[in-house]
């Protein structure tokens, strides 16, 4: 499955920034060990129902160490026995847009 979300403190520093919260939470990500990326609004974790849900909780959880309070976005593809999609789908596109699929 893939999993994309986002999450934000409710409450941002004087200059209304939430980097430093979010860098907590890409940090849980990154030393998960499963696949992902990160972008300008959200990050999309590769694996197992229970694997990924767990990061994006741990994630969730180093949000509100710093916050009392969070916002989580959440968009999932649930599709048994494919791997590779964070990158399958992005290469599939890129060929649909060449004109080779």
């Amino acid at each position: 499955m893939l999993v994309a979300f986002s999450v934000a403190p409710a409450t941002a520093g004087p200059d209304g920034s939430v980097h430093d919260a979010v860098a907590a939470a890409v940090r849980v990500v990154r030393e998960s060990g499963l696949p992902h990326r990160t972008d300008a609004m959200f990050t999309t974790i590769e694996g197992e129902w229970d694997a990924v849900f767990d990061v994006v909780r741990r994630a969730t959880d180093a949000v509100l160490a710093v916050s009392p309070r969070a916002s989580l976005v959440l968009k999932a593809d649930i599709r048994p026995g494919w791997q590779g999609e964070l990158d399958g789908k992005v290469e599939r596109l890129e060929e649909a847009l060449e004109g080779r699929a």
